[in-house]
């Protein structure tokens, strides 16, 4: 495929990604307008957006395996119709186990059709592999401009139609996305013998990483018994599990500590939005760094960070300024992990499976998203505060930051690392 074509593959998955990313990252902020049309409570609340949570990485290998078999553009709309009907139905449950369907079913598994892995993969295939980290940061950013887009505009639907037509909205812009996989349509035609060649040739021979990519006519059986023996794969689980809790229990709760803090919903909106517009920018800065520096080492600083940042929030005073700093210091590394986490997956075991066993690492990132929501609702409903969720936060991004140190990644080329000085 030529380069022009390729990269215009690329803009159109960071376009659906913008979609099912923004209407992901904005459910928090629905949570007190739920709570007031069905009297649930916000812990039955935050279990349904939690079980989404664990829904949308359960179904990112699934959808991933087809994409990888049949190709991500029936997979995509789907996922479009999906996310359309859940959202549709959000407007009409009444009683718990019909929000469980609507949000945390039919929602969450909507938007892992469309999502990292399922794009990521697809792309990947069309690449070449010394531009698979950049390109991953350019579709990373469009889901982040999802968020900037899509918290404050529901926020200021809901103020002035009210939540119900917010959420109808959500639902036509997710049918947006069906035209749109078109241009993915099919599988690429390149040989697996020339993809797993493609994988590895950024790496020199005497560097090799611990798995070699893919060779050519590997079943995905065997793939994954590779995968699930090689421990830098599972180090990446480990710390993926951690960015999964942390992100889910800010875009769940961050609305819930913004009330407690006694300030206007529209801080919590504005803040979500500066998360997405900085990691729009920190996406595409790791994409081109995932050229230059090894990328267990990118993660390692991005977690660490996120424990400097969550501490600097639990001593400052909680004013607005606090929460626009606090969210741009996140922003910046919010799920600009995901480039480095898929690269590192590619070098490993290559780009043949990548949409499922990338989904698999998204799995873990949301057993972890689920814990973080749910026990978030009940931090709130038990102690009347989310204190200790921050301390538990800190500590698990530390030692995500630590669990990435051992993956075995092969050093950079000699003439890169020069470059790079």
């Amino acid at each position: 495929m030529k380069a022009r074509g390729a990269w215009g593959l690329v803009l159109v998955a960071a376009a659906i990604l913008m979609v099912t990313m923004g209407a992901r990252q904005s459910l928090g902020l629905f949570m007190s307008p739920l709570n007031s049309a069905t009297g649930l409570g916000i812990a039955k609340i935050s279990l349904a957006m939690a079980i989404g949570q664990l829904v949308w990485g359960a179904v990112q290998p699934v959808f991933g395996a087809v994409a990888d078999r049949w190709g991500p553009g029936r997979v995509i709309v789907i996922g479009a119709a999906l996310l359309a009907a859940g959202c549709a139905l959000t407007t009409q449950v009444t009683s718990e186990w019909g929000l469980i369907v609507a949000v945390g079913l039919l929602s969450a598994a909507g938007a892992g059709a469309g999502s990292f892995s399922i794009l990521i993969g697809a792309t990947a295939q069309r690449i070449p592999a010394n531009r698979r980290s950049v390109a991953g940061g350019v579709i990373n950013a469009g889901g982040s401009m999802g968020q900037f887009i899509f918290a404050p505009l529901n926020q200021a639907v809901m103020t002035a139609f009210g939540w119900v037509s917010a959420m109808w909205m959500m639902a036509v812009l997710a049918l947006s996305t069906a035209p749109m996989a078109w241009w993915l349509r099919g599988t690429p035609r390149a040989t697996e013998a020339a993809q797993g060649a493609a994988a590895g040739s950024a790496v020199p021979a005497a560097a090799a990483p611990a798995a070699a990519p893919a060779p050519a006519g590997i079943t995905l059986r065997e793939q994954l018994r590779q995968a699930l023996r090689n421990k830098s794969y599972w180090c990446l689980h480990a710390g993926f599990f951690t960015c999964g809790f942390h992100i889910a229990f800010l875009v769940t709760h961050m609305p819930g500590e913004v009330d407690l803090c006694g300030l206007s919903a529209n801080v919590a909106s504005t803040s979500l939005a500066i998360i997405g517009l900085a990691n729009v920018a920190g996406s595409l800065v790791v994409g081109a760094m995932g050229e230059r520096v090894r990328m267990k080492m990118i993660l390692f600083w991005m977690y660490l960070s996120r424990v400097v940042a969550i501490l600097l929030y639990l001593a400052a005073p909680k004013e607005p300024a606090t929460f626009y700093i606090f969210a741009l210091a996140l922003g910046a590394t919010w799920l600009a992990t995901v480039p480095p986490t898929a690269g590192l997956t590619a070098k490993l075991f290559g780009t043949r499976y990548l949409a499922t066993l990338f989904g698999l690492t998204l799995l873990s990132h949301q057993v972890g998203g689920f814990l973080g929501a749910w026990l978030g609702g009940i931090a709130i409903t038990t102690t009347g505060s989310y204190e200790w969720m921050w301390w538990a936060d800190a500590v698990l991004a530390l030692l995500a930051a630590l669990v990435n140190l051992p993956i075995r990644e092969a050093r950079l080329p000699a003439r890169t690392a020069a470059a790079a000085a």
